[in-house]
């Protein structure tokens, strides 16, 4: 009877093990599972307390909580004894004196915005004009992309409007006054729908609008679209398709912010914003040839944002030069009361920084490793060693299970859909393979709450011991897919500008990444236009869409 009993609080665990070791053993196999041993007394003593914890887990699913109900607790990636510079002094980000128009119009759909914005202020060309021309890219294309949600014509034209009036009166307010930009669809727009590229969710509306359009309305830019995203942030497959590469429509984009970087590289928007919790950015701008840049966590409010994981999630820009993401970073960066894990933190960036003075290293191992992009690296390093540095060799932490700790994002995941899950709603997603979210979601409900708080602590051991590595470095290079990088620094919330190097066998565009110190996204942004600046792979257009 007890036996029978434990089944029945173990029901969900029982799954589990039968698909971990192959058939149910009642005991033993549930104790192997979570790694403990228990004698027969132990047992019987458990069973009332587990029993217990099923009607605690019965009464907090029928509270419902909305997607944008965050953890009391907030994740601190601030290492011990860690100081930043939270004092924002005048930026200097050394755009032309003068840009001069082109003869086809056209091919402003692929200037960068540090030139549009030069463009915009010595008024050559109206913010109505930029705007119209990249909504009509956007009819035109991307049906072929599949790569937006949704055109917002009449917002747009409405602040394109608004923007060139202000300039007229002679109140202009930045670079990226009267830029027409794109949103990643997990961002909510009031009067928008908001789907998050999922099918239980392509109706959806969220009466609010994010943190980050408000800001970049401050800054006059003018939002055209909202751009497609993987389901839930996975992928580049959503409801309507798989969003293109622009340099090979038979390969995906790559995900999870797969319309901002398709869109931005294919000339559709000026640049767009994304989202990474583990590669959303970097992937997806690998594979499009776009510059992105993943903020410090902390740096970017993601208040309007869907959540997938609490600890990790970030929002930053994907544009098509270095230089265009540290003017867009700037503009959204900021504390916000409604996500408590902003910092008030400076960016300050200068274009007079001498680099020369960078502490710069390079993460040999993965250098020295055999991958397909390794020749294209190398070229990327000797491109900075001719800029008058000379890297030095680096290992980041590797004594910690750091693999392991993706239990966090995952149980952090499933809980933002656990009602998703318990519905049955998942069903409805079109990516049901093996490694897609609604089986993640589902095998996460397994992770114990011990398991978690554990892999957390030896998160924190992580953080302390990237900090020590960083101690003698302001940037170190890296393979954008190299080691363990990837995973580390989004655990620990590092920044990153990942950045086209080159194009593979087959044509698709490659990248090289620079991390930072956290909240040190400044140098390592001036470093990747440096780089850009002594390389020409960010003025490369897709033949599909370019104007030539």
């Amino acid at each position: 009877m007890k036996i029978a009993a434990s089944y029945q609080v173990f029901v969900c665990l029982v799954l589990c093990t039968q698909l971990v070791f192959g058939q149910y053993q009642p005991t033993s196999t549930i104790e192997s599972y979570l790694d403990i041993s228990l004698t027969t007394a132990e047992r019987d003593s458990l069973l009332n307390n587990l029993q217990g914890y099923y009607q605690n887990y019965k009464a907090l699913h029928q509270h419902r909580l909305p997607n944008s109900v965050p953890m009391s607790m907030v994740f601190d990636p601030v290492p011990v004894g860690y100081t930043f510079e939270s004092t924002q002094k005048a930026v200097d980000w050394g755009l032309p004196a003068k840009v001069s128009l082109p003869e086809n119009k056209e091919d402003l759909a692929f200037f960068p915005v540090y030139k549009l914005a030069v463009l915009i202020k010595q008024k050559k060309i109206s913010a109505v004009e930029l705007t119209q021309l990249y909504l009509n890219r956007l009819k035109k294309y991307s049906d072929t992309l599949q790569c937006t949600v949704t055109i917002l014509e009449e917002l747009a034209l409405a602040q394109a409007k608004k923007a060139d009036e202000e300039i007229a009166k002679g109140k202009y307010r930045g670079p990226l006054h009267g830029i027409p930009y794109g949103v990643k669809d997990l961002l909510a727009v009031a009067n928008a729908k908001t789907t998050w590229g999922a099918e239980p969710f392509e109706n959806q509306e969220i009466n609010e609008t994010a943190f980050v359009v408000k800001k970049l309305e401050e800054a006059g830019a003018v939002l055209v679209a909202k751009l497609s995203l993987g389901a839930l942030a996975m992928g580049d497959i959503w409801f309507g398709g798989v969003t293109k590469n622009p340099w090979n429509l038979k390969q995906g984009s790559s995900g999870s912010s797969a319309g901002s970087a398709s869109a931005t590289v294919a000339g559709l928007v000026g640049f767009a914003i994304g989202s990474e919790t583990l590669g959303s950015i970097v992937s997806p701008s690998t594979r499009c040839g776009a510059s992105g840049l993943r903020p410090s966590y902390g740096m970017v409010s993601r208040q309007g944002a869907m959540a997938l994981s609490y600890s990790m999630d970030k929002l930053g820009p994907i544009c098509r030069s270095s230089l265009d993401a540290a003017i867009v970073l700037h503009a959204i960066k900021g504390k916000d009361e409604n996500d408590r894990s902003t910092q008030e933190v400076a960016f300050n960036y200068a274009a007079k920084t001498d680099i020369k003075k960078l502490k710069v290293g390079y993460l040999k191992s993965a250098f020295d490793a055999q991958y397909a992009n390794k020749e294209n690296d190398a070229k990327a390093l000797a491109v900075i060693k001719s800029l008058g540095m000379n890297p030095t060799a680096v290992e980041l932490p590797q004594s910690l299970p750091i693999g392991s700790l993706l239990i966090m994002l995952s149980a952090e995941a499933a809980a933002s859909f656990d009602e998703l899950t318990r519905t049955n709603q998942d069903d409805s997603l079109t990516n049901q393979r093996r490694n897609a979210w609604p089986n993640l979601f589902r095998a996460a409900r397994f992770i114990p709450a011990v398991e978690y708080i554990n892999a957390s602590r030896v998160r924190w051991e992580l953080i302390q011991a990237l900090h020590e590595t960083f101690k003698n470095y302001d940037v170190i290079i890296c393979p954008s897919f190299g080691g363990s990088q990837l995973l580390v620094t989004n655990l620990t919330g590092n920044p990153c500008a990942v950045m086209p190097n080159g194009f593979n066998k087959d044509g698709s565009p490659t990248s090289i990444s620079f991390i930072g110190k956290l909240y040190g996204d400044a140098n390592v942004a001036r470093l990747a236009h440096a780089y850009q600046e002594a390389t020409e792979w960010e003025e490369m257009q897709p033949p599909l869409f370019n104007t030539k």
